[in-house]
Parts: C-alpha cells; structure tokens; sequence
C-alpha cells in the first residue's frame, strides 16, 4: 500500500489536480495572471530604475590619494591615554 499524506478530494491517487479543483480555481485564474503579471512587471521596473540611477553616478570629484597613509602601531601607554581623555575634556 503506498504511502498517503493525506486524502483529498482535490486530487487523485497520482497526485494530479481533480476535475473539481480546476473547477474550484477556475474563477480566479484570470485575476491571478494579471496580477502575477502586474507584480513582476512592478520589480523588474525598479531593479531597472535602481541600475539606470547608479549607472549615471559619476565619481570624478572624489580625490583619491597617490599613496595610501602608512601609519605605525603603537601599544596604547599611560600617556596615551591620558592624552585622549584631556583632549576629550576640551
């Protein structure tokens, strides 16, 4: 005996959709398209908006250094700290 989920009316032994559930979707198959349709139609628009805005950014006025700043690394002392909570103070 092959294992069953579940027993519907709905549908068949193979799983297959029923006489009766196409009939029972029958009604909105059309209002379902149409609105499936209007929601893809909605993202596809803004992912094309959103790529056609950033393609224009132009980034020609940002100054880009030669070379980047090499800083050393330096343990944090005492006199560092002080340092930090003095300049907070001002």
């Amino acid at each position: 005996m092959p294992y069953r989920p579940f027993r519907s009316t709905y549908y068949d032994e193979q799983m297959r959709a029923s006489p009766a559930l196409l009939r029972a979707r029958a009604p909105y198959l059309i209002k379902n398209t149409i609105m499936g349709t209007a929601i893809c139609a909605m993202v596809v628009g803004i992912y094309a908006y959103t790529i056609h805005v950033i393609s224009q950014d132009e980034f020609e006025d940002v100054i880009v250094p030669d070379e980047p700043i090499k800083r050393t690394q330096q343990a944090p002392t005492g006199g560092s700290i002080s340092q930090a909570v003095a300049a907070a103070k001002k």
